[in-house]
């Protein structure tokens, strides 16, 4: 009965300080600022306090914290040893933002495994403003100005219906005309439309050898530099992958990658640096060093050519799965 009763005890007294250092748990995740301007880099820090006696799971993020804030690089993990036997465990994020909002982001929390169960510690909510840069119109005093020419009157729907009639007359005289050709061609005898088009890689190779005998980086002329290199990369997208990269920001266009079934491997990073560092010069006004820039064009040259090969790859497994399946 004694023995029980001492088992007993010592089971209470263990869970006891399990739960003790338990409660002695502190999370907290913060921005280094609350408001930034659009391309900006802060930190997101997330601090655990605890004993050094126990182990805990601290969770962690990739890519993204939320929707349209981009994780740059992270978790950096530092540890260091407080009074009265305690740990501080410090991650930090470098993050950045290209749409503008107010964002809050969840709590990050730390897990402690032990027999009665997973005790979860939250932090509080992070919140941040991601803001547009103002620019002003200069005031009068700083010149003369055009008097502002009158306002045209709106064009009322007699004015606008002679000229719709038209456009839809002119639009079925040539659909007409065109029937008509197609179909003499047709008749033609011998005749057969051949239809050649370039292979995507061919016109994006031609196209960076343009960029960069232009030397448009080394004239200091950055902006109009990115906004090529960026443009031809998401032409290729286009042409490759079907993604309509043109008319989409940077994070839009690598989800739609991803959904095309490109993994998130060497070549899916390189092409996500090109763009974040291409935004931060076009919207930031970053100007990088000449290393930089030569870096993000041979990124560029090696995603295309690297893909390029995926394609010829893909292109030959039909005709070698067809050969085994004979054999």
């Amino acid at each position: 009965m004694k023995l029980q009763t001492h088992i007993y005890t010592g089971l209470f007294l263990s869970l006891f300080f399990v739960y003790a250092d338990a409660q002695e748990v502190n999370v907290s995740a913060r921005f280094d600022t609350s408001r930034i301007y659009i391309g900006d880099q802060i930190n997101y820090t997330v601090t655990v306090d605890q004993p050094a006696e126990i182990s805990l799971e601290i969770a962690s993020a990739k890519d993204t914290l939320i929707k349209n804030i981009e994780i740059l690089s992270g978790p950096l993990t530092d540890t260091l040893a407080l009074d009265n036997n305690m740990l501080r465990i410090v991650q930090r994020y470098l993050i950045t933002s290209f749409d503008s909002g107010f964002y809050e982001v969840p709590p990050f929390y730390a897990e402690l495994m032990s027999d009665p169960g997973i005790e979860r510690y939250y932090s509080d909510y992070a919140y941040l403003e991601v803001m547009r840069v103002n620019i002003e119109p200069p005031g009068t005093a700083s010149g003369i100005f055009d008097i502002t020419g009158p306002y045209k009157a709106p064009l009322s729907l007699g004015e606008i219906l002679p000229w719709f009639f038209l456009a839809v007359l002119l639009a079925g005289l040539m659909w007409g005309v065109t029937r008509l050709i197609k179909r003499f061609r047709k008749t033609k005898p011998g005749y057969e439309a051949v239809v050649i088009k370039e292979a995507a890689h061919v016109t994006a190779f031609r196209e960076l050898e343009k960029l960069r005998d232009r030397k448009l980086w080394q004239k200091g002329e950055f902006k109009l530099y990115y906004s090529r290199l960026t443009e031809i990369i998401r032409q290729y997208l286009e042409d490759r992958y079907g993604v309509y990269s043109l008319e989409m920001t940077t994070s839009e266009t690598l989800e739609e990658l991803l959904k095309t079934g490109f993994k998130k491997d060497e070549i899916y990073i390189k092409l996500r640096n090109i763009l974040n560092g291409a935004d931060l010069v076009k919207f930031a006004r970053y100007k990088p060093d000449p290393s930089e820039n030569e870096l993000h064009f041979e990124n560029s040259w090696q995603f295309v050519d690297i893909t390029r090969h995926r394609e010829e790859f893909e292109e030959q497994l039909p005709e070698n799965s067809d050969k085994e399946n004979r054999q």
